[in-house]
């Protein structure tokens, strides 16, 4: 059997905001899905420490009163958040997550902000975002999970709720390699590791084009599925 009819755990965040190395986590999940159908789930709602800005709260719909009131010990769920997917990795199960290079940036700073051990070396993990744009480079169209959604027929039952943008995230991946048998034929490590050439390549492309643009200074970080962080606000 090919790793797409294996388990997978789908990984999803919200946040403060878009930039990976400053941003909090406010909600997370963690969705296994066996046979393509949800059989665990884990879900979190985090007290950030800081206010939610309101462009944020109207994506995912928390806001700070109710982070502050409900949510748990931002300390405490982020290391919870790791050691549930440090836990999957260990038992061999890839983890899911559209767009990798965001939500497990993010949750390194977030470690290395709260005094809390660095990420294992993740693996093997399966980002959707990055594979389509490679199998599918020149498809006209945004790549946003929803728009990808719709590309490959997969429900999004609440988009920026994270669990079901996790479900949603192991879903697509199993429908690009049901639509890319170059994709399916390949172990996870194998597939992880492709997709650290292929980020690079879109990244330097990236960089060239905002460059053409008038940007002579542009700079876009070709790292996959993270970056650690040196030093981080807050």
């Amino acid at each position: 059997m090919t790793w797409h009819h294996e388990p997978l755990a789908g990984f999803d965040l919200e946040t403060t905001g878009t930039d990976p190395l400053d941003a909090r986590i406010v909600t997370a999940a963690v969705v296994v899905v066996r046979a393509g159908e949800p059989a665990e789930r884990r879900t979190w709602l985090a007290d950030p420490g800081i206010r939610i800005p309101a462009q944020a709260s109207a994506i995912h719909g928390i806001s700070t009163e109710r982070a502050a009131a409900e949510g748990r010990a931002a300390r405490e769920v982020v290391a919870e958040v790791a050691e549930t997917l440090a836990d999957h990795w260990a038992r061999g199960i890839p983890v899911v997550a559209y767009n990798a290079a965001f939500d497990l940036t993010l949750l390194a700073a977030e470690l290395h902000r709260h005094g809390l051990p660095p990420l294992a070396e993740a693996g093997p993990v399966i980002d959707p975002y990055t594979i389509d744009r490679a199998v599918d480079r020149y498809r006209r169209g945004k790549r946003t999970l929803e728009a990808v959604c719709t590309e490959y027929g997969v429900a999004l039952d609440t988009a920026h709720d994270a669990a079901s943008d996790a479900l949603a995230a192991a879903h697509v991946a199993i429908a690009i390699a049901d639509r890319h048998a170059q994709v399916a034929s390949l172990a996870p490590a194998e597939l992880h590791d492709r997709q650290i050439h292929w980020y690079a390549e879109w990244a330097a492309d990236f960089q060239s084009f905002l460059r053409r643009k008038g940007d002579p200074s542009a700079t876009v970080d070709g790292t996959w599925p993270f970056r650690r962080p040196a030093t981080v606000s807050g």
